[in-house]
């Protein structure tokens, strides 16, 4: 059965302090909006006592989906971060049950004039990091590591995926909205890489706002101001056919909601949580039915 849950993203929180809504409330927000997963949110966000994870969890039903890390994969001078950040958070998901571990490179590395460019030193130096960060979990953790693929870094298009899969043995976390942006085919994609599928994040996409930014006219990071991941249920991404493959194909794993928030968005996240959860249900339940 699919697991669907949301993330602190969706209510705006990137960064582990700073944000407009503290670890309660979002932990609040979420189980009102009638989800009954959660991925952990940046490192540090929720703290680092799982004893008080597990219980702020465990007190409003919600189990945890691992976690997702954001790091610089391309800039060597970072790989002791990334290995301390493991070391944080590899004790925190064992303790609390919890499996997965989504890593995605960090957008805002890039200059806006070169997104996600990087020469072949730094394509290898991305594969180490990705390679050891994978080895680390796996070997001291029982951790599954899942790499996610994300618009305006150096694994974003169909071809860096494709060889980062040869060139690692990581899993993938497909998220449908950064798939869909470059205006590449999901579901077509999906068949091809099914087997090394582990994690789901859903997302829609906004094929007005992401016209504008194929056509020259809007950077990467500001089109996710303007709105280019849209509600699920409005955007360029067939998410129903996304549901009836992950049905039919007998997924069991986790698909989490991100809906990242629009600077004059008309719905709250609260809003947005909910009529996104609602959508996936029905058409969840109409998969199931159709089998």
């Amino acid at each position: 059965m699919i697991k669907l849950g949301n993330a602190p993203c969706s209510w705006g929180v990137f960064y582990p302090t700073g944000n407009t809504i503290t670890a309660e409330g979002y932990l609040d927000a979420v189980a009102k909006a009638g989800y009954r997963v959660t991925e952990l949110g940046p490192l540090g966000f929720l703290g680092d006592d799982p004893v008080w994870i597990a219980d702020a969890l465990a007190t409003r039903g919600l189990e945890l989906a691992g976690a997702a890390h954001v790091h610089t994969l391309a800039d060597p001078a970072t790989a002791g971060a990334l290995t301390a950040a493991l070391r944080r958070i590899g004790p925190l998901l064992t303790a609390l049950g919890s499996r997965d571990l989504i890593l995605m490179d960090e957008s805002e590395w890039y200059p806006e004039t070169a997104e996600g460019v990087v020469d072949a030193a730094g394509w290898q130096v991305a594969m180490t990091m990705i390679r050891e960060a994978d080895r680390l979990m796996r070997e001291d953790y029982g951790i599954t590591l899942h790499l996610h693929p994300h618009v305006g870094t150096c694994i974003e298009r169909e071809a860096q995926i494709d060889r980062m899969l040869a060139e690692t043995e990581v899993s993938l976390c497909l998220d449908t909205g950064h798939h869909a942006f470059w205006d590449q085919d999901v579901l077509a994609y999906m068949d091809r890489v099914w087997d090394r599928i582990g994690f789901m994040h859903l997302k829609n996409v906004d094929p007005v706002v992401r016209a504008r930014v194929l056509a020259g006219q809007l950077g990467v990071n500001r089109s996710f101001a303007e709105g280019v991941m849209s509600p699920l249920r409005e955007g360029a991404v067939d998410i129903a056919a996304v549901m009836r493959k992950l049905v039919e194909r007998g997924y069991d794993g986790y698909a989490i909601v991100e809906q990242d928030p629009a600077e004059d968005g008309a719905l709250s996240p609260d809003a947005l949580a909910r009529s996104n959860l609602d959508y996936l249900l029905a058409l969840s339940n109409r998969a199931e039915q159709q089998q």
